[in-house]
């Protein structure tokens, strides 16, 4: 027996034992379940079985390995369950794979996290039907630099970040963007991530006279620049992306620190009854729970109105009302709108700001 025969009755086991709806769509669910990534699986499911136990739809849930020779086996089980179409998915290594059987058989995909501006262009040069509920690649810096650009663009800038490929090209773009309306920033370097301290990077910022710093890097790093500013008795605003959504620890985030990020869905009103049904549930509406639940309802409510075209048609001409709000893609799959919001660090919690100078 092969690693993909075992892997693939695996999952089939797991799917069928899920109740049916004789009337429901069908709708995958594929989530890690264990490793690394078990946690924003579980919230993942959590979100998508609250929804459909208010939709009516049958999930058949997938465990999500993040392993490329996995993504296969994956695809040949939702095509054999019949689903409407497939949600999830928070590894590019996973959909890549899926996408082509899928698409063959006629499957819409929906991620909740993969943000790939490369993957969406080869979709649509493939024509696979993949649609995103995440901003994409190009939606953090363009939101960033309008930021720094409405909000700094009198002050000394600084844009630092931590050697990754997400910081450096995420730092880089956003030069080119604030370098393009005006601004040059008066200090730029990389920094070494994951130090106990950065007093030595705060002097430098303080020796090239910056008073408001980008930081393309994790929030811990952001913390602790904040923390060594204030120790050094330098005013130090700080931005960062939206890696900032993460747990204020070790070192807590300082008041005042601002971030670009996607907004707390849980806090708008929209998600008044979502929130309900996973605390019913014993499950927080935090982390993947509320883009799960919006999900399962776009293909819910794009399965209404696709009785005389193909889901994927429906998908792109209707917006739906969700738990995370008013939802529509563009053609390309692409989330339209950019959903990413400035905000703010206040009383332990990031709250919405104005993006209108200071």
């Amino acid at each position: 027996m092969t690693r993909s025969w075992l892997i693939a009755t695996s999952l089939a086991l797991k799917a069928i034992a899920l109740p049916v709806a004789a009337s429901a769509a069908t709708i995958g669910v594929v989530a890690p379940t264990s490793g690394p990534y078990a946690i924003l699986g579980s919230q993942v499911l959590a979100g998508a079985r609250a929804a459909a136990e208010k939709t009516g739809d049958r999930l058949v849930e997938i465990e999500e390995t993040c392993e490329p020779d996995d993504a296969a086996s994956v695809a040949e089980v939702l095509v054999a369950a019949k689903v409407s179409a497939a949600v999830g998915f928070l590894c590019g290594e996973t959909l890549s794979g899926v996408l082509p059987g899928l698409a063959a058989a006629g499957v819409p995909v929906i991620t909740l996290s993969v943000r790939s501006d490369i993957l969406m262009e080869e979709a649509a040069r493939e024509k696979w039907p993949l649609f995103q509920l995440s901003p994409g690649d190009d939606d953090e810096a363009e939101r960033i630099s309008e930021v720094i650009l409405n909000r700094w663009k009198a002050q000394p800038v600084a844009l630092i970040e931590d050697g990754t490929i997400y910081g450096r090209e995420l730092a880089s773009a956003i030069r080119r963007g604030i370098e393009g309306g005006g601004l040059t920033p008066v200090f730029v370097d990389t920094y070494r991530p994951g130090q106990e301290q950065q007093v030595a990077l705060v002097r430098r910022l303080l020796k090239a006279g910056a008073s408001h710093v980008f930081i393309g890097g994790d929030r811990n790093d952001a913390a602790i620049i904040a923390r060594d500013a204030a120790a050094e008795d330098m005013s130090l605003q700080i931005l960062g992306g939206d890696t900032m959504r993460a747990a204020d620890r070790p070192v807590p985030l300082r008041e005042g620190t601002m971030a670009v990020a996607v907004p707390d869905y849980a806090a708008l009103p929209s998600a008044s009854e979502a929130n309900g049904a996973l605390r019913a549930r014993g499950v927080e509406p935090e982390g993947y729970a509320l883009p799960a639940y919006a999900a399962v309802q776009v293909v819910s409510q794009g399965m209404s109105i696709a009785a005389s075209a193909p889901l994927q048609e429906a998908l792109v001409s209707a917006r739906f009302q969700t738990a995370i709000g008013p939802v529509a893609f563009e053609k390309s799959g692409a989330l339209a709108g950019n959903p990413l919001v400035l905000q703010e660090w206040r009383g332990g919690r990031f709250v919405p700001l104005d993006v209108s100078a200071e």
